[in-house]
């Protein structure tokens, strides 16, 4: 799934749009509008002027330990890359993944490129994006002429779109109910598009050792996982002639020689996956405990982000804020607040700090 947002930044676009996938259940979503994106630490920085550096921001679901860089040839720098190399690539997010073969992988400058592309590989009809979620998926297909509606329960269209896990709230669909309606969808000439962000953790639940069956497409993020967001590297999982067409259409050289090698060695290093598991599962928990031991009530989420609920999120969001800690909020939901997990021990202890600070106040009688 590509990235999610933070209030702090907007970006425009164009024409108003009158239901976002976030917020609109059951409304049509038209094209343009204003959405909003994480890791914006300068709007951050100029709505809470005065509040202490370094900031800490944990508004995106990125893994705060990344990949171990390994050594990157010279000529990975000055040479275009050359075929091997992607081929090497597709081959190990195949292995790492899953998937039957690398005949059907693309790859882009990250998971976004393909949610802005496939909707121009497909003629315009009505697609149904299950929400609330990622708002990217609704606004690109509509962006491409197609009749959107954000949707509580998955439904018969052209193109179903169903972000799994889940951003922000971490529900699940089994692998079974993917593949059944991933089935029904190719019986209606349609698609199943499954963007599987956060799903590094429990492959388990994924669907794309069912890669290249009909109607079946799933999007990997390669950065969230991996902690590497700044390679820009999304994977496209779908039937050779599709995953054929991506590649056409995205062009050559769609992901940079440094980034190849990368991503290759990272895809393939299995101790370091199977590490980096067990250590985002302990994180995670540690970060319920902190919550909760606010007052707060988690609902929601993955390994590598929470979903908090509660009416005094408005409250946390500022005073947070001020103490130089971002976090994610929701227009169409102000009592949901989603945090990403620190990184440093300095960082846990300042978000400690700030979230004990925030609870002696709002307990404290006015």
């Amino acid at each position: 799934m590509a990235e999610d947002g933070t209030a702090t930044k907007r970006a425009m676009m164009g024409q108003a749009m009158t239901g976002q996938a976030a917020a609109g259940l059951g409304k049509p979503v038209a094209s343009g509008g204003t959405l909003l994106h994480g890791g914006d630490l300068d709007g951050a920085r100029a709505a809470f002027p005065g509040a202490p550096a370094p900031w800490i921001d944990l508004s995106t679901g990125i893994n705060p330990w990344p990949y171990p860089l390994p050594p990157v040839p010279l000529d990975a720098w000055t040479r275009l890359p050359g075929r091997g190399e992607e081929e090497a690539l597709r081959a190990a997010a195949a292995s790492c993944y899953g998937a039957p073969s690398s005949g059907l992988v693309a790859t882009a400058s990250g998971s976004q490129a393909f949610i802005q592309l496939l909707p121009r590989l497909c003629r315009p009809g009505r697609v149904a994006v299950l929400g609330p979620t990622y708002a990217e998926h609704a606004r690109c297909w509509a962006l491409a002429g197609h009749e959107v509606r954000a949707v509580e329960r998955p439904e018969e269209a052209g193109v179903l779109v169903i972000v799994n896990p889940n951003n922000p709230d971490g529900r699940r669909f089994a692998p079974g109910e993917m593949l059944e309606l991933a089935g029904a969808q190719a019986a209606r000439g349609g698609l199943l598009v499954v963007d599987e962000a956060f799903a590094d953790m429990r492959p388990e639940d994924s669907v794309a050792p069912a890669a290249g069956r009909p109607g079946l497409v799933v999007l990997r993020s390669f950065g969230k996982f991996f902690g590497l967001a700044g390679l820009r590297l999304g994977i496209a999982l779908a039937p050779a002639a599709l995953a054929a067409a991506l590649r056409e259409a995205i062009g050559p050289w769609a992901v940079s020689g440094p980034g190849l090698v990368i991503a290759t060695a990272a895809l393939g290093d299995r101790d370091w996956i199977l590490a980096t598991r067990d250590r985002l599962a302990r994180a995670s928990a540690e970060l319920d405990r902190l919550l909760e031991g606010a007052g707060l009530r988690v609902t929601g989420g993955t390994e590598l982000f929470r979903l908090v609920e509660d009416a005094r999120a408005p409250s946390l969001y500022r005073a947070l804020g001020s103490a130089g800690i971002l976090v994610r909020r929701f227009e169409h939901r102000p009592d949901w607040l989603r945090f990403g997990l620190p990184g440093p021990d300095e960082a846990w202890q300042r978000l400690g700090v700030a979230l004990d600070d925030w609870a002696t106040r709002e307990t404290q009688p006015t």
